[in-house]
């Protein structure tokens, strides 16, 4: 039925259930509690004679009309096994390849049995269903999940479940062998009582609500776990610590996913794997911070879009086209640079005109050394700032020309120069695209001293200043940063 998961649920056979049969011809509700299936049988029964009680006089009309559509629209799939089958045979026969139960819906119902009234007993079990409702809807707000949510549990449907693997413990990942969190909730709940348990999931909710209303710990957590911290040990590490404490624990954590001293960030660049993680890393914790440290405003960082997308490293401003093969994104190119150089007030309108009519007389009738010549031209125009090239002190895949930004632009755009890439920037802006706060910025020129910006060109001096603000510790990354060994 469309709508409808099919999931392995055992076949209803009320012939081996001593006295089911038998109770679905009475109901009788001072016989509900002493049998679990006695119980849900007439539990589900009050709840349709409630439903078409609603109706008043016009229950028999409804009534009819219910069973008109059960007659008419209701299928029943029947198979007829022969005595001599297995049953357990059957069973997973028929229900092989569909959606498995998970440890969190096996959990509920053994925690949901045991928490009913009995002599002497108080009947919790409204109570753990309401309390588990309410966990389990908050954990689906997209921007609580997204910040403690590692990377084994993002994709549970039941996100209680990252709480209940937590109680449970090691193994992890894919060596977690199947209905292993259920076990030890199982074991645990017989060695105990099963509030034992379920005030240790309470619990646990509790500290990750205190996680997200806390300012520090929310973007110092979500940043952890985004780069593949796990939810579990950070649990552990809380175990016991005061607020400042902990804090303090989260920042050494920080550091050593860094690893690195001030001139060793300095040093990174695009060129090797191990570099463009630490500077992926470098540059994610920056934006992370630069939201954290604004005190007076309520934003905080997005790790729900930083999680919902793929980021890359991208260059500020880009000296060469060579990487460009095809006659498609050359032409591209040009477009985008052709419109860029109509708008460049720091070259006479003679040369800027010669430029302009060198695209337009090249139209479609281009090769690779032809379209490389003239692209080498057009980014020295855009390169020099009052005589002063832009890569004098920096290499053109040093940290101080990457920031991040969302993956997927055309490859043109990807070898364009900053001035292009800064209208581009800004026209996503203007739409309402999610542009992290410091590559925003530094398209905006906001790290540059207002007497040296050049709001056209990423010269020396822009990305000085922009390393200068990596570093920094009171905006940057530098407080996280190993001191410099010493000479000897």
């Amino acid at each position: 039925m469309k709508g409808f998961r099919t999931r392995a649920r055992p076949i209803p056979l009320f012939d081996t259930r001593s006295g089911s049969e038998g109770y679905l011809k009475e109901l009788d509700g001072d016989r509900a509690d002493s049998n679990i299936d006695y119980f849900h049988l007439h539990r589900a029964y009050e709840c349709i004679r409630a439903w078409f009680d609603a109706y008043g006089p016009r229950r028999q009309y409804v009534a009819n009309k219910f069973y008109g559509h059960l007659f008419e629209s209701v299928r029943v799939i029947w198979y007829e096994a022969p005595k001599d089958l297995d049953s357990t045979t059957l069973f997973t026969r028929l229900n092989v390849g569909k959606i498995p139960l998970t440890d969190a819906e096996l959990f509920k119902a053994l925690l949901l049995s045991r928490s009913r009234g009995g002599v002497g007993k108080t009947d919790r079990s409204h109570e753990i269903a309401a309390q588990w409702d309410s966990i389990e809807r908050d954990l689906q707000h997209p921007d609580v999940w997204a910040f403690v949510a590692d990377e084994a549990s993002e994709e549970n449907p039941t996100r209680i479940n990252l709480l209940l693997d937590t109680i449970a413990g090691d193994p992890r990942g894919r060596a977690r062998p199947r209905f292993y969190t259920f076990d030890v909730l199982r074991q645990l709940m017989e060695k105990g009582e099963p509030s034992d348990v379920w005030n240790r999931v309470v619990e646990l909710h509790a500290m990750v609500l205190g996680w997200y209303e806390n300012r520090d710990h929310y973007h110092k957590i979500g940043y952890l776990v985004a780069v593949g911290e796990r939810f579990s040990d950070l649990v552990d590490l809380a175990d016991g610590k005061t607020k400042s404490d902990f804090g303090a624990i989260l920042d050494g954590r920080i550091c050593d996913t860094l690893d690195l001293t001030p001139s060793e960030v300095a040093a990174l660049g695009y060129e090797s794997d191990t570099h463009k993680d630490k500077c992926a890393r470098v540059l994610l914790l920056m934006n992370v911070e630069t939201v954290r440290r604004q005190n007076d405003s309520s934003e905080r960082y997005p790790f729900r879009i930083h999680r919902s997308g793929a980021w890359s490293l991208e260059h500020i401003h880009a000296q060469n086209a060579e990487l460009l093969t095809k006659a498609e994104q050359w032409k591209e190119w040009l477009r985008l640079h052709r419109e860029a150089l109509l708008d460049l007030p720091s070259i006479e309108e003679d040369s800027r005109d010669k430029f302009v009519r060198r695209i337009d007389d090249v139209g479609d009738q281009f090769d690779r050394q032809v379209f490389q010549d003239l692209a080498r031209d057009v980014t020295a125009a855009f390169t020099l700032a009052n005589g002063s090239t832009a890569a004098a002190s920096h290499s053109v895949h040093s940290l101080s020309n990457l920031a991040l930004l969302a993956s997927g632009h055309n490859s043109a755009l990807n070898n364009a120069v900053f001035e292009v890439k800064r209208r581009h920037i800004l026209g996503l802006d203007r739409k309402g695209a999610y542009i992290p706060i410091c590559t925003r910025q530094v398209f905006l020129k906001y790290y540059t001293d207002a007497d040296a910006q050049q709001v056209h060109f990423w010269g020396t001096r822009d990305r000085d200043a922009y390393l200068n603000a990596i570093l920094s510790s009171a905006g940057g990354v530098g407080a996280y940063l190993k001191p410099e060994v010493p000479l000897s």
